[in-house]
């Protein structure tokens, strides 16, 4: 859990890394747990979705765009994503989709 300002912090951090480094992964995934922090679900979404396409086998990111999905009402793409990260091993994952989508 961080405080407002941290995450706020945190996420300037993570445009500098981006910007310094665009083709890796891990900045944009942090910056979507950022943006999801601070309630920007659909930021948080994009980032999420560039993390994948830049590293499609990062079973945290799915979860945490499955999150942000379902946050903004979309259980179909929420779903999609964390039945991918529950094939990728992430049996949180596997337990969100049978809760929340059965």
């Amino acid at each position: 859990f961080c405080r407002k300002g941290e995450t706020i912090l945190s996420h300037k951090t993570y445009f500098k890394s981006i910007e310094l480094n665009p083709d890796y992964a891990l900045p944009y995934s942090n910056r979507g747990i950022s943006k999801k922090n601070l309630k920007d679900y659909y930021g948080a979404i994009a980032d999420f979705t560039k993390a994948i396409e830049l590293n499609p086998d990062n079973k945290d990111t799915y979860r945490n765009r499955g999150i942000s999905k379902e946050k903004i009402r979309d259980l179909n793409g929420a779903y999609r994503d964390w039945s991918k990260a529950a094939s990728l091993g992430d049996e949180d994952a596997a337990k969100w989709a049978r809760d929340q989508c059965n």
